[in-house]
């Protein structure tokens, strides 16, 4: 892949790909994941391989105007700033209802915020929301950004007894204050307690739909228990809701490069995660990413991505510390997970760069200096963005993707 140069203000690579190497890409991770996924349960007819091809596909029918991955607006990407968003440390959240309902209107091409709901949602929807606490207290989901959704998702006739805002993890969800913060009458849920290392607990996850993938994790997974392979959707997704809202948060990530829109389902979705990155030399991200956004429970279901770059991540990501995070105060709307998150990746590049850190993309591994040293793991994957654009899920070609930029300027 071509890397950007130092000082190029965040380009990302490929800006440069030829219509041949862009279907060489395309090939090899269809070979290479072709080999590696294994039937899917209910993700495919029993004994058949779900490839890339029908990932693809089904992509390409969205793509016509279908709600769903990469949805109606497949490599569209509307950014929102105001400079008044975050007022002494804090988000202002006058400001945040401001930016949502220019962004859904900017995204769905519409002169009104609730046609622009309307156009993905309806009465008698029922509508997780993912947010994303892994960041708490420093960048997560923010509460406010909930409440627009909660309220927009509302003003298209959905029901609050009708929404459900969701993490993987109950003790992090609780930890980050959404329970606290719901909106009246909203319901919330989670697929597990907490965090742990073998992950192999189904407790909380459809037993009949799972992505099967040849990858365990390393120090931790016994290989020849079968479970070690497979990675189970959450029942929130595939029996408790019927369209998702995905609110990733802007964020480096040791061994994903970025964690935005598609880390945000790929990790919040499925039990068996750790083993996409089991120790900090063995990282398949790049892989494993896009394998389970692929699920077609997943694609179907999560119809709008709003990334919260109120503040973003530039290091040390997802947990961080507060000496990695900037105040971005923009946020980010899509119907294409791929799209967003390369624009994403270029936005943390760039705040990387003027610290003097080098590109995602560029940082290696290497021992730990201290017992608060952030930046130990892994060979960054940030390809898994183009991985997931050779299955289908979106556009990555930087100059195919349309990026409408909206500067509502400072508070009042």
């Amino acid at each position: 892949m071509k890397r950007c140069a130092r000082g190029s203000g965040g380009e990302a690579p490929g800006d440069d790909l030829s219509l041949g190497r862009r279907d060489f890409v395309r090939a090899a991770v269809a070979g290479a994941l072709g080999g590696l996924l294994l039937p899917a349960g209910c993700a495919a007819p029993r004994g058949a391989v779900e490839g890339p091809g029908a990932a693809q596909g089904a992509a390409q029918a969205a793509a016509a105007g279908k709600l769903g991955i990469p949805g109606p607006f497949p490599g569209r990407v509307v950014s929102v700033r105001h400079a008044g968003s975050i007022a002494n440390r804090r988000i202002v959240h006058e400001a945040v209802r401001d930016m949502v309902a220019r962004g859904m209107k900017e995204l769905a091409g519409s002169g009104d915020a609730v046609e622009a709901w309307r156009r993905f949602f309806e009465p008698g929807d029922v509508v997780g929301v993912k947010v994303n606490p892994v960041g708490n207290p420093h960048a997560i989901s923010s509460h406010e950004l909930v409440h627009e959704v909660v309220a927009g998702l509302e003003s298209a006739g959905v029901a609050r007894k009708d929404i459900v805002v969701f993490d993987r993890y109950r003790a992090q969800f609780i930890q980050a204050g959404y329970l606290k913060n719901l909106p009246e009458g909203v319901r919330w849920d989670a697929s597990c307690e907490d965090y742990d290392n073998v992950q192999l607990d189904i407790a909380g996850y459809d037993p009949d739909v799972y992505r099967e993938l040849e990858l365990a994790a390393y120090g931790h997974h016994d290989p020849s228990d079968p479970r070690t392979r497979r990675s189970h959707l959450s029942l929130i997704v595939s029996r408790k809701v019927q369209k998702i809202v995905n609110l990733p948060v802007l964020k480096d990530h040791g061994s994903a490069g970025v964690t935005i829109a598609l880390k945000n389902m790929s990790h919040g979705f499925v039990n068996n995660v750790a083993r996409s990155h089991g120790t900090p030399s063995s990282n398949a991200c790049n892989v494993f990413i896009p394998a389970i956004c692929s699920l077609p429970q997943i694609r179907e279901k999560v119809v709008l991505h709003i990334c919260d770059g109120l503040r973003g991540m530039f290091d040390g990501g997802p947990g961080g510390y507060m000496g990695s995070t900037w105040e971005q105060r923009t946020l980010y709307f899509a119907t294409d997970p791929v799209a967003m998150d390369r624009i994403g990746w270029e936005v943390v590049d760039a705040e990387r760069l003027k610290r003097g850190l080098t590109l995602v993309s560029e940082t290696r591994w290497r021992p730990p200096q201290s017992d608060d040293d952030h930046r130990r793991n892994s060979f960054r994957q940030p390809e898994h963005i183009e991985l997931a654009a050779a299955l289908g899920l979106g556009v990555f070609e930087r100059e195919q993707i349309e990026l409408k930029e909206v500067d509502l300027g400072a508070a009042g």
